[in-house]
């Protein structure tokens, strides 16, 4: 019989994202580089000297909490990867729920700011706005890369769809001052398929996303080539996040 030791974890920051909602979310870290984020440290943790040479590391691994997903969990899970359909056991996977909720995530580290506190910003990430933080540690890639590792049902990245855009999408991201930047994470979030894996095979229904403050409706349709595509047929200012 193993003695228990109860742990209170205390966040050291919280992250302030381009994703306010998980669906659209891409459901691995490095899949939509154009993704910003904030990680901003709480006090005491955000003296400047906590974070003192790590600058020098391009990317870095983040420790959070899966707040936005019930605390419940369930020994055997659905993977998207595998159509959501076949169920592996929850620790063959980095399904959210989980027994703690705890994630990791492996992001580039793009700039520190230590004016006022401590903040970094983030690339490539797949953080929902407001996630708990608990820890920080830098990406070694001899220590952390492993040559030859085995992916077991996710051996590859997942298939990109083709995105394309309406007259409407392209005339109103023409009017925006960042059109380009937020047309380059349109791009990559929905290249992903963020509907749910059910809906994989069909065509013609409205799914709406938010990212940043813009809200994007879109479309699957099937393209000349037979390929299942994505269009975005609206890009609304959806006010502040």
């Amino acid at each position: 019989m193993h003695a228990t030791h109860p742990t209170t974890l205390e966040p050291i920051g919280h992250i302030e994202s381009c994703y306010p909602d998980k669906f659209g979310i891409p459901r691995q870290p490095g899949l939509a580089p154009s993704a910003k984020a904030q990680l901003v440290l709480h006090a005491p943790y955000n003296d400047p000297l906590a974070v003192r040479g790590l600058d020098a590391f391009s990317h870095i691994w983040v420790t959070f909490l899966f707040h936005k997903s019930p605390p419940s969990w369930t020994p055997l899970v659905r993977p998207p990867r595998l159509g959501g359909n076949a169920k592996v056991g929850v620790f063959a996977t980095r399904a959210t729920h989980r027994p703690n909720r705890l994630g990791l995530s492996l992001v580039e580290l793009v700039s520190i700011n230590t004016e006022g506190g401590v903040a970094l910003t983030l690339s490539g990430h797949d953080l929902v706005d407001g996630t708990p933080v608990f820890d920080i540690k830098p990406y070694l890639p001899w220590a952390d890369g492993v040559e030859g590792a085995r992916s077991g049902f996710a051996p590859a990245p997942p298939v990109i769809r083709p995105v394309c855009f309406s007259q409407t999408a392209r005339t109103q991201l023409n009017a925006l001052s960042d059109g380009a930047a937020v047309k380059a994470l349109i791009v990559e979030v929905l290249a992903q398929d963020p509907r749910p894996a059910y809906q994989h095979g069909s065509t013609g229904r409205v799914h709406g996303v938010r990212l940043s403050d813009k809200d994007v409706r879109f479309r699957a349709f099937v393209d000349d080539t037979g390929r299942i595509a994505l269009e975005v047929i609206d890009i609304a200012s959806g006010g502040p996040t």
